[in-house]
């Protein structure tokens, strides 16, 4: 797979690593997909998304701090990057220009 270009399950999971921000992990972005997108999705398929976002460039992550919670672990964040930023709005816009190129009639009974 090319580095620019984003598989459907790719770009759903930068997404959800823009809006998590500092909370960016696995299981969160797990929950996140689930609650926001209503998609079950298992946790080793977003580590190996997050990983391949790593080396595209899309992503850095780094490892926070170990809680009691989570029984002394540390949990590795993940953060977009500029060129994660700039790979989604170049997605979005090549999206919207498909969607422009849908006849009016289909169009409008889809929105």
């Amino acid at each position: 797979m090319s580095k620019d270009y984003l598989g459907e399950f790719e770009e759903l999971v930068l997404t959800m690593v823009g809006i998590l921000q500092d909370e960016a992990y696995g299981n969160a972005i797990v929950n996140e997909i689930k609650t926001r997108v209503g998609r079950t999705c298992n946790l080793s398929a977003v580590h190996v998304t997050l990983y391949r976002l790593e080396d595209k460039g899309y992503v850095k992550s780094s490892m926070g701090g170990a809680t009691n919670a989570r029984g002394g672990r540390r949990k590795r964040i993940f953060t977009i990057t500029n060129a994660g930023l700039a790979m989604l709005r170049v997605m979005k816009e090549q999206q919207m220009q498909l969607w422009k190129l849908i006849p009016r009639l289909n169009y409008d009974t889809m929105i």
